[in-house]
C-alpha cells in the first residue's frame, strides 16, 4: 500500500536532516500543511525548538493578488511560518525523493469568526460558533472555494495533488482551547441539533425547504430539554428523528447536504481549474452524510463522483471505508487515515494490522498523522511496519 504522513512546514524547515528522516520510514508522500487552523504543536526533533504555537488560522505561503481589497480573506502566518514555508518544504521534500501533495482546511478558522461575525454557524439559541464559517454563505463560500484553488496547486513547489479537509459544515464539536462542553452527553443526535445553522442564509434555506425557520428554531430547543436534564439520546438518525420529528429532521438535513455537495463541487472544479492535469484531488471524508467536522459527512456516492477520492479516518476501525468502496471506480483512491501518535490515541505498533485491515475493507493507500508529532519510539514502529507492507 502507498503510505503518506501529514506534515507540517515548521517540521521541516530549519531541520535539514528532516527530509532524509522521514524518506527512511518507507513513506512515498507527504501531505503537507498549506492552509491550516490554529494550532499548538511539539517539534520532538527539530533543532531549534520544541513547540510551535500557530496562533491563528493562516496559509502558510503568501497570499496571492486574487485576495487584494476583498474580504474577508486568508490570514499570513506569523512567525511559525514566515515567507513561503510551504514552499521551502515542499522543495526540500521532493529534492529527498518525495512526492509532496497539499493539506488544506477549509471551513474551520477561529480568527475569520472573531473579525467577521456574520461568517459563522449560529445555533438555535442565537450562539456564534467563531470557529465554524457557514458554508450556506455566499461571501463565505466565494472565500472557501478561492482559497481551495490558491492553496492546493502551489507553482513551483512540485506539489502533486491536494487533500481538502473540513469541506462541508463544521459544527459544535471543536478542538477548541481549554473545551468546556462535555458535561452534557449530546450523543451524535444532539451534537446534529447544536450544529445547525440559523443564520439568515440558512434560514432562507430552510425556508426553500418548506419550514419556518422562527418554529423550527424552537422546535430545536424544545428537542433538547430532556438533553439539558440529563437524558442523553440514543445514536444515529433514528434519534434525530425523535427529538425533532422526522419531516423538520430530513428538511433540514437535506438543505445542509444540497449545501455541502455545492460547496465541494465548487472547490474541486477551482482546484482541477487552477491545477495542471494529472493533479489529484481527495476529500477527508465521513460516510455519514448529516455529520459534521474536519472529514466532512458526504454521500459516498456523489462524493466520489465529484473528487478522485477520500482519506477517511480509520484509526477507531476500518467500518467507515465500506461505503466508498461500494462506488468506487478503477481510478477511485480510497486512503485509511490511522494516528500513529501513541500520545494521541494512536496504535503505531499495531499499524500493520491496522493497514491489513483497512486493505481488506478497500483501502488501497495510508495516511499516517502525523510523522512531525510522533515520537522516536512511535516512528520506529512506523517504518518497521512499511517495511512489512512493501
Amino acid at each position: 500500500m502507498r503510505a503518506a504522513a501529514f506534515l507540517y512546514p515548521w517540521d521541516v524547515v530549519g531541520d535539514p536532516d528532516a527530509p532524509a528522516r522521514l524518506a527512511a520510514l518507507g513513506i512515498r508522500q507527504v501531505t503537507l500543511a498549506a492552509a491550516y487552523h490554529s494550532t499548538r504543536a511539539l517539534t520532538p526533533r527539530h533543532p531549534r525548538h520544541r513547540v510551535v504555537t500557530a496562533a491563528h488560522a493562516a496559509v502558510l505561503y503568501p497570499p496571492g493578488e486574487r485576495w487584494r481589497g476583498r474580504e474577508p480573506r486568508p490570514y499570513a502566518a506569523g512567525d511559525w511560518a514566515p515567507g513561503d514555508a510551504y514552499a521551502q518544504a515542499a522543495r526540500a521534500l521532493t529534492d529527498a525523493g518525495l512526492d509532496v501533495h497539499s493539506w488544506v482546511v477549509l471551513a474551520h478558522n477561529s480568527r475569520l469568526g472573531d473579525e467577521h461575525p456574520d461568517t459563522s454557524v449560529v445555533n438555535a439559541y442565537g450562539d456564534r460558533y467563531p470557529w465554524a464559517p457557514c458554508i450556506a454563505r455566499p461571501a463565505t463560500r466565494a472565500y472557501l472555494v478561492d482559497l481551495a484553488a490558491e492553496a492546493a496547486v502551489r507553482p513551483g513547489t512540485g506539489t502533486g495533488g491536494t487533500e481538502l479537509e473540513s469541506c462541508g459544515w463544521y459544527g459544535l464539536a471543536h478542538l477548541h482551547a481549554h473545551d468546556k462542553i462535555s458535561g452534557v452527553a449530546l450523543g451524535e443526535a444532539g451534537q446534529y441539533l447544536m450544529s445547525l445553522c440559523f443564520c439568515a442564509s440558512c434560514r432562507a434555506g430552510y425556508a426553500e425547504q418548506g419550514l419556518d425557520p422562527d418554529e423550527s428554531a424552537a422546535a430545536v430547543r424544545r428537542a433538547l430539554e430532556p438533553v439539558w436534564r440529563g437524558e442523553e439520546p440514543a445514536g444515529g438518525w433514528d434519534a434525530v428523528e425523535q427529538l425533532l420529528g422526522a419531516e423538520k429532521a430530513a428538511a433540514t438535513r437535506a438543505w445542509r447536504e444540497k449545501t455541502a455537495r455545492t460547496l465541494q463541487e465548487a472547490a474541486v472544479r477551482a482546484v482541477r481549474e487552477a491545477a495542471p492535469a494529472g493533479f489529484q484531488v481527495l476529500l477527508h471524508a465521513d460516510p455519514v452524510s448529516y455529520r459534521c467536522g474536519a472529514n466532512a459527512g458526504v454521500d459516498p456516492a456523489h462524493v466520489l463522483s465529484v473528487a478522485d477520492g477520500v482519506v477517511v479516518p480509520c484509526t477507531g476501525g476500518a467500518e467507515p471505508l465500506a461505503p466508498f468502496a461500494a462506488h468506487r471506480t478503477p481510478a477511485t483512491v480510497l486512503a485509511a487515515s490511522l494516528t500513529v501518535v501513541s500520545g494521541m490515541g494512536g496504535r503505531p505498533a499495531a499499524l500493520a494490522d491496522d493497514a491489513a485491515r483497512a486493505a481488506a475493507r478497500g483501502a488501497d493507500e495510508l495516511r499516517l498523522y502525523h510523522a512531525g508529532l510522533a515520537s522516536d519510539s512511535d516512528l520506529a514502529h512506523v517504518a518497521k511496519a512499511l517495511s512489512r507492507l512493501e
